[in-house]
Parts: structure tokens; C-alpha cells; sequence
């Protein structure tokens, strides 16, 4: 199995709903290191997995969705608690509409895995990992 990594950061601020987190149901900001991993079992033609290149910059078009941004004033994400988790999900789907539009070169249609992984800390951290989305 092949893998490419590409990496970037975010920067947000937003609270939690939910007595469960505490004071995180304050306003509060973090910074995310942002791991997109694509796998598959064969490359292009070109020997390619994906175009690195496309992947950084799709990569960093989803994030210019949300970085320097108060999620909690987005509507894209109105009622939810963006944790760490959910946020990689959301990146997933994004990265898995762009493989399925052909964005990130002819490999990215056979791309059978993706794991969106953000980095909180040096300590913690969240993942979420699957086929591409349909």
C-alpha cells in the first residue's frame, strides 16, 4: 500500500456545549497541525499517487474555509461542538469530494484511504480514517 502525507495548520477559536467540557465551554482558541494521508494499492500512470502539489493546495483551500475564523459563528458548523474529531471529519469529506472531482490528478480516483489527523498538542490529538466519501 502507498501513502502520501501532506501537512498544514489551522488557527481557531470556539467553546463547547455540554457541561462535560468544563471550562472549554468558554471561549478558546487553538492551533492545529492538519495531516491529510491518501492510500492505495497502485499509483498512475505517471507513478503518482496523488499530485502533491493539488493536495497541498486543496488541502489549504479547506482550511481557508475556517482558519483565523470563530467557529462558532460559522454557519457551516451552526449547532455543533467542533471538537478535534469532528473537525477531521469534516476535512475528510472535503479532501474526499476533491478526490472524487478528480482535484488532486488522475491517481486520486483510486485512492482507497484517507486519515485526516489533527494534532492539538505535542500530547493530544484526534483522527479520522476511512474510505474516501461517495
Amino acid at each position: 500500500m502507498y501513502s502520501l502525507t501532506v501537512v498544514d495548520h489551522v488557527m481557531i477559536a470556539h467553546s463547547f456545549r455540554g457541561e462535560e467540557f468544563g471550562p472549554a465551554q468558554r471561549l478558546h482558541g487553538a492551533t492545529f497541525i492538519v495531516e491529510a494521508e491518501f492510500r492505495a494499492p497502485r499509483l498512475d500512470r505517471l507513478n503518482l499517487l496523488v499530485d502533491i502539489a493539488a493536495a497541498k493546495v486543496e488541502l489549504r483551500r479547506i482550511l481557508d474555509g475556517f482558519d483565523y475564523r470563530n467557529l462558532d459563528a460559522e454557519p457551516q458548523f451552526a449547532g455543533q461542538n467542533t471538537t478535534t474529531e469532528f473537525l477531521c471529519a469534516h476535512i475528510h469529506r472535503l479532501l474526499s469530494a476533491a478526490l472524487a472531482e478528480g482535484r488532486l490528478g488522475e491517481g486520486g480516483r483510486a485512492v482507497t484511504g484517507l486519515k485526516v489527523l489533527l494534532r492539538e498538542s505535542h500530547i493530544a490529538w484526534a483522527a479520522f480514517e476511512g474510505p474516501p466519501a461517495p
